[in-house]
């Protein structure tokens, strides 16, 4: 693959992305229409609070929701929505955040929901001044446990979606949202990355909380969506904690584009694409010494598939984390989904390829697997130095 000419510009190196809509690799391909109703806005001016007005619209309408509004990220989401349920639409109380006397600060999350996006779930509740309550235990939580934890003191609840959360042995969302109603809490969630913009809400969530930048395909931006009076003290909270997390024009046009873009968009073709894409990996990957390669439905119920790689270093001659690296540092470089390499795999992720792409990550594949096969000995380096090299990386950043 060629280098781009921004990329020349910028002097940095170009990437294929078969790790999905990772916010570190830019998240997603922003769509045409948002990108020409963009390009529109950014020279004109507008009111912003007419504007939000207008993205509230197309949310209720996408999301099946009251009302809502485009916020910088799902991260900050979580945060405004938190200090919402606290404060309702009270400006003294808004303004006086993170300082919460007086005001019910408690707010639930289950023990296994407490993930990392890139930051602690928990951080984005704690930045608010509210008290994290943890739900049960790590991989089991039942309804007498969330019964339990609330006090006169709860506020809201917190509950993840995300290949990153544990995926058995938890409350599930109906369950956790009528034991929450039942005590007058207010259910968040947190959907960041997540297909399904209307069914959150319709299974009990008051508030859901979606990514413009990921599956969209629109610019980096957050959506809130939901009950009405919640929404409107989220928003308020711009005039106080929300204030460093505020979205500019060009977030908010282009999250509208990308709703209505959304609307209009060829699901089924994209998975059809995204298919080929997975059957020629497997294809290549099928037979190699070591190797199976296995296409896996999304962990979260998403409507795509991905091509799940078990590597075994003793027939390989490569451990999984290496082959991912050394993918990683050729030409061209190809980041593959590496959250799971304890278990010796990786996935291939096929939705934010450009054409032809496939191709250049299959012959990469093929030449790596090659080459470490004509290793006289297994190519294993520690796994613990890597786990820990983003912390390296961090400490001597920017070099």
């Amino acid at each position: 693959m060629a280098t781009t000419d921004i990329h020349k510009r910028l002097g940095v190196r170009p990437i294929i992305n078969v790790s999905g809509t990772m916010t570190s690799l830019g998240a997603s391909m922003v769509m045409p229409e948002v990108v020409e109703a963009v390009a529109a806005i950014l020279p004109q001016f507008v009111e912003v609070d007419e504007l939000q007005k207008r993205a509230s619209s197309a949310i209720a309408r996408l999301c099946g929701a009251d009302a809502g509004f485009v916020t910088a990220s799902c991260s900050a989401g979580i945060s405004l929505s938190v200090a919402g349920a606290m404060t309702g639409s009270d400006l003294a109380a808004i303004e006086r955040l993170p300082d919460t006397t007086g005001l019910r600060n408690e707010v639930l999350i289950q023990l296994g929901h407490m993930s990392s996006y890139g930051a602690p779930v928990d951080q984005a509740i704690r930045l608010t001044g509210a008290k994290v309550v943890p739900v049960g235990q790590a991989t089991f939580a039942r309804r007498y446990q969330l019964e339990g934890a609330i006090t006169e003191r709860t506020v809201a609840a917190v509950y993840v979606v995300s290949h990153h959360v544990v995926e058995y042995g938890l409350i599930p969302l109906e369950e956790f949202s009528a034991a929450c109603h039942a005590r007058n809490i207010a259910v968040i969630v947190d959907a960041a990355s997540e297909y399904d913009l209307s069914g959150f809400l319709a299974r009990g969530a008051d508030i859901a909380l979606y990514s413009s930048h990921k599956f969209l395909g629109g610019l980096t931006a957050g959506i809130v969506a939901g009950r009405k009076d919640l929404v409107r003290a989220a928003f308020l909270q711009n005039g106080g904690i929300g204030r460093g997390m505020k979205v500019g024009k060009e977030g908010i046009v282009g999250t509208i584009a990308a709703l209505e873009a959304w609307e209009k968009r060829d699901h089924a073709a994209i998975r059809d694409r995204e298919s080929v894409c997975l059957k020629l990996w497997q294809q290549i990957l099928t037979g190699r010494p070591g190797v199976t390669a296995t296409i896996v439905p999304d962990p979260t119920n998403n409507p795509l598939d991905r091509l799940m790689v078990t590597v075994s270093a003793q027939e390989a001659h490569i451990t999984a984390w290496d082959l991912c690296d050394r993918l990683s540092r050729g030409e061209p470089a190809v980041i593959v989904r590496d959250h799971e390499l304890e278990h010796s795999r990786f996935y291939l992720d096929p939705c934010n390829l450009h054409p032809g792409q496939e191709k250049i990550v299959a012959a990469r594949l093929e030449a790596e697997l090659a080459r470490a096969r004509e290793s006289n000995e297994i190519i294993a380096t520690s796994l613990d130095e890597r786990r820990n090299g983003r912390a390296a990386y961090l400490a001597k950043w920017p070099g």
